[in-house]
């Protein structure tokens, strides 16, 4: 499968298409450094044209690769302009029309670091020392295909955002997507099997099994890009971290036929509850339920009737966390610890006995949920004590 590359690469690009036409120098490709990973690749570019003396605009149109990326084909547009010699920053970035807005954090343009730094890190070293200037990023077809994302749950509005940790866009929605985690857990589970081992590879890789039993440390399974880049935050190292997207299933199972000891499930409430239910794959397009499943483990933990008939008016996972938020912050109570507490061991327990039908393998399986804040917000018991020994 063919891997692309995340929308700030090309956000960067016709960034610096943007400045070269504004230096009077035109090109149809251009050279990026992703920074991470430590590699340079060249992008085409689609137009470019100079709008007046002082302001330019460059255009690239996304390639997430096999991916199926509702971004494909979408174009990017990059304005860059001279600066007033006032400007403090020698680089400011502005995000245009399309382009989200976070609306937990001042309506600051969802712009996030790995952009930032991609954009800061390709158009420096083409000024002079004296030269400065804005660059704002426009997505004209942000505004509508965000309304086909979960951005919203993560407080991005009115656009999409320029999110990622790496340049590389890998196919984790196409069928294929399967078999490349796989690939990964086998890696850092018992190693992929390739190649038969000498002895004293063997040897080397039983060695490294022992140490890692010792410290104990679980493998963690996040879901996707917005698990990763929070996880990596609180301190995880990428060394222990598989990005699973959907297929939780079929993971579990392998981690449970590899002999994986421990899991720590990291991710978004609203996708991580579906095990709580049993459901293991997690794409809305093959099984929802998150609803019926928070009324459910609502009811078991005893919310009155007139408050559990609420629920049934949200329209979201995230709606009813803030349903439930309210009612404790007016009464005082502690149904969002009670009720997500609750989910986390059944999530903790059906993941546990899902691995042991599958591959009659005993895995010890932890989890933690964080809400559109990305701020944990419910950990398991074992998930707590993953967490510690991980962070």
């Amino acid at each position: 499968m063919r891997s692309g590359y995340t929308l700030p690469v090309f956000a960067t690009a016709s960034a610096i298409a943007a400045l070269h036409c504004l230096q009077q120098s035109t090109r149809l490709i251009v050279t990026v450094d992703l920074i991470t990973p430590a590699q340079q690749v060249e992008i085409s570019i689609d137009q470019s044209a100079l709008i007046n003396p002082n302001m330019s605009l460059g255009i690239t149109l996304s390639d997430p690769g096999d991916n199926l990326d509702l971004t494909r084909d979408t174009p990017v547009w990059a304005v860059v302009e001279w600066a007033d010699p006032s400007q403090v920053e020698k680089i400011v970035l502005l995000g245009g029309e399309g382009v989200g807005k976070q609306s937990n954090r001042e309506n600051l343009p969802a712009i996030y670091s790995y952009a930032q730094q991609l954009l800061q890190a390709n158009l420096a070293p083409l000024l002079a020392p004296e030269q400065k200037i804005r660059v704002t990023i426009i997505l004209p077809e942000g505004r509508v295909l965000a309304t086909r994302t979960s951005n919203a749950a993560f407080g991005v509005v009115e656009g999409l955002s320029l999110l990622g940790t790496t340049g590389i866009s890998q196919p984790l929605s196409a069928p294929g997507q399967l078999e490349a985690c796989l690939v990964e857990l086998r890696l850092k589970g018992k190693g992929d099997g390739s190649a038969p081992l000498t002895d004293q590879g063997k040897r080397a890789r039983q060695e490294q099994q022992e140490l890692e039993s010792e410290a104990g440390l679980p493998l963690v399974f996040c879901i996707g890009e917005n698990g990763l880049d929070l996880a990596q935050k609180m301190g995880i190292g990428r060394e222990r971290i598989i990005k699973t997207a959907n297929w939780l299933g079929p993971l579990l199972t392998e981690a449970g036929i590899l002999g994986v000891p421990k899991l720590l499930l990291f991710g978004y409430h609203g996708k991580l509850i579906k095990l709580a239910g049993g459901i293991f794959h997690t794409h809305h397009h093959l099984a929802d339920g998150r609803l019926e499943i928070l009324v459910a483990a609502a009811a078991r933990m005893g919310l009155p009737a007139s408050q559990l008939a609420g629920l049934f008016d949200c329209e979201t996972a995230e709606d009813v966390l803030k349903y439930l938020t309210e009612i404790d912050r007016i009464a005082g109570s502690t149904w969002v610890t009670q009720i997500y507490g609750y989910l986390t061991d059944r999530i903790d327990d059906r993941s546990q006995a899902y691995i042991y039908s599958q591959s009659q393998q005993s895995v010890s399986v932890g989890s933690v949920l964080f809400d559109r804040q990305r701020q944990v917000m419910a950990t398991s018991p074992i998930g707590a004590t993953f967490l510690a020994q991980l962070c």
